[in-house]
């Protein structure tokens, strides 16, 4: 009885000394006196113990850094260049096979490979196109991660261009320049505003004179064309004495101003106002000879 209690118990503790449970982020490779014999998915795993081991694989995104370094430029200056690299080992059997047994400590790999292609890639630009560039820097340094990684099981998901930062003194000279060509355009358009300002004030004056002359015009327009009424109506009602009604306006308008006006006697104008006011000019008194 006893024995078949101990037999019972080993049996129990042998069975929980060989279960393993996989995570959902990771893949098993269960290997049998150091070779390798099946796949373990994410969930519960048995393996035999004593004879079989499990690695488990990570398979989420990862991140590596490919740390600062200083390369020279097609223009001979030191850029100090940094990088990251983003990747994560895919999720079938054959590619977490081929991480684990087709390359040694995949993550130091691809540090060293993106430094090595960083500098191939920045030693054929100047520093100002490196800086301006940084988009087709990230693409070739993809490209160039995901070709010769392809047989690794990886999968590059991106890669950013952390730095480029060239030497102090080229920097100051770099902020100068940049500052002296903002100063330039600020004065450029300075100077554009001032000159569109003030050709907006010249084509004012000039529409302000145009309308000064337009009025001017107008206003003699209405005069001639009131003269030539005036002209027609007196050719039409005063036929033969246009000239006693010019001379009736002037003194109409001197009248408006309480203006004194000697007018001569025996004249046709006399006898025009005396019509008009309702009487008739005065005769002289005959004088009487003396006795």
């Amino acid at each position: 009885m006893d024995v078949t209690v101990a037999i019972i118990i080993g049996v129990v503790l042998f069975f929980f000394m060989g279960i393993r449970i996989v995570r959902p982020t990771h893949r098993g490779l269960v290997e049998r006196f150091g070779k390798y014999n099946r796949f373990a998915n994410p969930g519960f795993n048995w393996i035999f113990p004593f004879i079989e081991v499990i690695y488990q694989v990570n398979t989420t995104e990862q991140m590596v850094d490919a740390e600062p370094q200083e390369i020279i430029t097609n223009d001979n200056l030191n850029a100090k260049v940094d990088a990251q690299v983003y990747f994560k080992v895919k999720a079938d059997e054959q590619s977490v096979k081929s991480s684990q047994y087709s390359v040694n400590n995949y993550q130091w790999q691809i540090v060293n490979l993106a430094r090595t292609t960083l500098r191939n890639i920045i030693g054929t630009l100047t520093l100002k196109s490196a800086n301006s560039e940084r988009g087709k820097i990230n693409a070739e340094l993809h490209n160039t991660l995901c070709s010769e990684t392809g047989t690794w099981g990886l999968e590059i998901v991106r890669t950013e261009l952390k730095e480029i930062d060239p030497p102090k003194d080229v920097q100051e000279t770099m902020n100068k320049v940049v500052k002296a060509e903002n100063e330039k355009i600020a004065a450029i358009d300075f100077a554009t505003a001032t000159e569109t300002a003030a050709d907006g004030q010249k084509r004012a004056e000039i529409k302000k004179a145009e309308g000064i002359k337009q009025a001017r015009i107008l206003e003699a327009e209405g005069e001639a064309t009131a003269i030539k009424l005036v002209n027609e109506a007196a050719e039409e009602y005063f036929v033969g004495n246009a000239q006693v009604l010019r001379k009736l306006e002037a003194v109409e308008k001197s009248l408006q101003n309480n203006a004194k006006i000697v007018v001569p006697a025996n004249t046709e104008l006399v006898n025009v106002i005396g019509e008009m006011a309702g009487f008739l000019p005065l005769k002289k008194k005959e004088e009487k000879p003396a006795k």
